[in-house]
């Protein structure tokens, strides 16, 4: 009888696959055309991007000759001498969620003075969201 693994990917395999999706997504790439371009299916891209399958090395070279950059561009966040990656980890991870994208390349068109209030505004928002729940618990 075959055992059913349940284990959760690797927060580096997750962060791996989300430097893919955010450079994918940055060239304005589809998964289409990336899983074209690699010679595999866009679902199999959806697996590395969502970390669920690990990337090969010579897949991973397929996939940043088709993203136009290095390899070491889609890894440099995962090994950087002397430096704690565990905040870019969570960053990419972050950077997973629906709408995310989206929302950073709208901010960043913003004036300053626009983008600090949004700040301020989602500070007071999430603030308030914590506050209620601490209530209902």
């Amino acid at each position: 009888m075959a055992e059913v693994s349940n284990k959760t990917p690797d927060p580096m395999d997750v962060a791996l696959g989300a430097a893919v999706r955010i450079r994918r997504r940055t060239i304005g790439m589809s998964q289409e055309a990336l899983a074209e371009q690699c010679g595999v299916s866009f679902q199999q891209i959806q697996k590395y991007e969502n970390g669920a399958n690990r990337i090969s090395f010579s897949r991973l070279v397929q996939i940043a000759r088709a993203l136009r950059c290095r390899v070491v561009d889609l890894m440099d966040v995962l090994d950087t001498p002397g430096h704690d990656a565990t905040g870019d980890l969570d960053l990419l991870s972050r950077m997973r969620t629906p709408g995310a994208l989206e929302l950073l390349a709208g901010f960043e068109r913003l004036p300053a003075e626009a983008r600090t209030s949004l700040v301020s505004f989602m500070r007071a928002l999430t603030n308030a969201d914590a506050s209620r729940q601490k209530e209902v618990a």
